[in-house]
């Protein structure tokens, strides 16, 4: 056994804007153990259930994290109908699936710019980004905001998509695929891309279960782990949903899966646009949740499953409102991926599993 030496990695560090803290315990360049650290914010975002209505809340869980923005007002919405059972129009059920894939096009272009801009691919990064200004371009054309929509609420959607909007988006959409398939061609078939990517941060599929990991990080290592599987909302509207996995469990696997993910994403939203039918949008709610009630939500985040608890009060304010991150439940994966890998592959594999401190750090 060598010496061994420990070294921080962050809160602060070039490839991560965000406060995640390692401790790396070191043989030589080589990492024996991750110990993670989370915990450096404390938003006190749950507890502002006591202060914020549940009607206003909303916009407050929409504000936990910019990127996965509009998928926290979703699950939050559906949560609270689920609590008071209250029934969602059909139409607003589809806007809310196509918003939604918009925010994983979205996510996703912005996760392979950073990994792009770690290898020092400037040039990648920014035609990334070029592409995912279009997705920024059509929500601030469908709900006003760029980033934070306000476009979701317990009861449907604030405002309406025109059909031949709708439309126009999907050939958009279109025209933006053939070019991300271009670039994809190269990042993918790159042989410096693979040199880094290829047999590193490996996690099989036991270890994958046993660690409990979701989202891509998890369907890179072949679960077929994917909450829109279970058809909740609009997606129960798909004619065959299968989700993007791979068997090869390395940082190459996850990069890929999360890539393909986006193409997925472009038919998901054409499907719909193709069936969405007419009808109301929203629906008036009255009423408090009931005193003692439970309510829990499921939503298939860019990053894996998020989870969400809500507990009615019988007054307009929740009694206790909780949110299981996929970041916090891939923490132990990530950590674990890290052992036996040298210290230079430490920020490549941490940028493979798209972490987002800002959604864990609540």
């Amino acid at each position: 056994m060598g010496e061994r030496t420990v070294i921080p990695f962050g809160p602060h560090h070039p490839v991560l804007p965000e406060p995640l803290h390692f401790d790396l315990v070191l043989e030589d360049e080589v990492v024996v153990e991750a110990i993670p650290q989370l915990g450096f914010v404390h938003r006190g975002l749950e507890k502002l259930v006591a202060k914020k209505d549940y009607m206003q809340f909303v916009l407050v869980c929409e504000r936990i994290c910019g990127i996965c923005a509009f998928g926290h007002s979703l699950g939050y919405s559906e949560t609270i109908e689920a609590l008071m059972k209250i029934e969602v129009p059909i139409r607003a059920q589809y806007l809310r699936v196509i918003w939604h894939e918009l925010s994983r096009v979205h996510s996703h272009l912005l996760w392979l710019g950073l990994l792009a801009d770690a290898f020092g691919f400037e040039n990648l990064f920014m035609q990334c980004w070029r592409l995912r200004e279009e997705v920024l371009d059509i929500f601030e054309e469908t709900t006003g905001g760029r980033v934070i929509l306000t476009a979701c609420n317990v009861g449907g959607v604030e405002q309406d998509i025109e059909d031949s909007e709708l439309k126009a988006i999907v050939q958009r959409l279109e025209k933006m695929a053939v070019e991300y398939k271009g670039l994809l061609k190269v990042f993918l078939k790159d042989r410096s891309v693979k040199n880094r990517l290829v047999g590193v941060g490996y996690l099989s599929k036991e270890d994958a279960a046993k660690f409990s990991t979701v989202g891509p990080f998890a369907r890179a290592s072949g679960l077929q782990e994917d909450l829109r599987m279970l058809g909740f909302g609009g997606y129960g509207e798909l004619k065959d949903f299968q989700p993007v996995t791979s068997d090869g469990g390395d940082g190459y696997a996850r990069s890929e899966v999360r890539a393909l993910e986006v193409f997925q994403s472009i038919d998901i939203i054409r499907e719909l646009v193709a069936k969405i039918p007419e009808g109301p949008y929203t629906q008036k709610v009255k009423g408090s949740p009931e005193a003692g009630s439970y309510a829990v939500g499921h939503l298939e985040q860019p990053r894996g499953e998020c989870f969400y608890l809500a507990k009615g009060n019988g007054t307009k304010f929740l009694e206790r409102f909780r949110i299981r991150t996929p970041t916090s439940q891939n923490v132990a994966g990530m950590a674990h991926i890290m052992q036996g890998c040298d210290l230079a592959d430490v920020p490549i594999n941490i940028l493979t599993i798209d972490p987002c401190i800002s959604c864990t750090e609540r």
